[in-house]
């Protein structure tokens, strides 16, 4: 039987990556100590591996594929097929921006205002990269952690950080200089896995149910039932993917109607379909849109 090798990142990712597998179809069962979770597919062995080391592994072939953020690809500079672009929706896991920011107070306005000076990062080979490449000379060091501190407290001339909105930058005495890319998790493959006919189709399948589970977090489907005469106003209040499911109730006249929507609409839909005649709304939640 032929074995998928899944990287599965440990970490801030695990949780919803976990999640996302079992909305996507598989179950993974997490051991308290095993860097080996069990999987109820038996085409798959999983392994649990830091987000920031995963793109080396999957580059070496030690893994067929896995998930990762973009800023650990670039860090690693790793040669990796990027099968999908795992845009996590939820507010647990918001694409991030990696910025140069220095205190409220430094004279540096741009990259090269930093020339002779100290950059701390934790993704140190993209930093050097990024300065050698403008032909800006620093010294960029690792960060064991703390960085927004040692920038706040002088130690540094400026940090390279990773931030969502800037607001924690700007409440520790913070500016961000300039954005430098934009990362969000990514499902990658080994390029030879990939070139095998068995192991492409699988991690494409899995690429495809892991995006249908993503475009079912923002979206609900919605049932209800509604007389005849008021079908067409109750429908034009619908907005849906393609257009409403709509069918004869037995014996009666009246009509069933299903739709996919958008869940942020709901709270104001319901109140109005009820006003156009609608009854019976059903509001319940998807595992996969695709």
């Amino acid at each position: 039987m032929s074995i998928l090798r899944l990287g599965i990142p440990k970490g801030s990712l695990e949780e919803a990556t976990v999640e996302l597998l079992r909305k996507s179809g598989w179950r993974l069962t997490m051991g308290s100590r095993s860097y080996f979770p069990s999987v109820d597919d038996p085409t798959l062995r999983c392994n649990l591996v830091r987000a920031q080391e995963m793109a080396r592994y999957v580059e070496s072939g030690t893994l067929d594929a896995g998930i990762t953020g973009r800023d650990w690809i670039l860090e690693n500079g790793a040669d990796v097929t990027v099968v999908r672009d795992l845009v996590y929706s939820k507010a647990t896991v918001r694409p991030t921006r990696w910025v140069l920011v220095v205190p409220e107070s430094s004279p540096v306005h741009r990259p090269e205002d930093l020339r002779g000076r100290k950059v701390a990062t934790e993704l140190v080979n993209y930093t050097r990269r990024y300065f050698a490449e403008r032909n800006i000379d620093v010294d960029v060091e690792f960060s064991w952690g703390a960085t927004e501190a040692k920038a706040a407290e002088g130690l540094v001339d400026a940090i390279v950080e990773v931030t969502e909105t800037g607001s924690t930058l700007k409440a520790n005495g913070l500016r961000i200089v300039c954005e430098l890319f934009t990362s969000n998790p990514q499902l990658v493959a080994n390029h030879g896995a990939f070139a095998d006919p068995w192991k492409r189709e699988k991690i494409e399948q899995i690429g495809l149910l892991l995006l249908g589970a993503l475009q079912a977090e923002t979206q609900v489907g919605l049932k209800l039932n509604a007389p005849k005469d008021r079908l067409e106003a109750i429908v034009a209040l619908l907005p849906s993917i393609t257009a409403p499911t709509v069918s004869n109730l037995y014996g009666k006249d009246w009509l069933s109607v299903e739709v996919v929507i958008a869940e942020q609409v709901v709270r104001d839909l319901i109140p109005r379909l009820q006003k156009a005649g609608a009854v019976g709304i059903i509001e319940y939640s998807l595992n996969k849109v695709l």
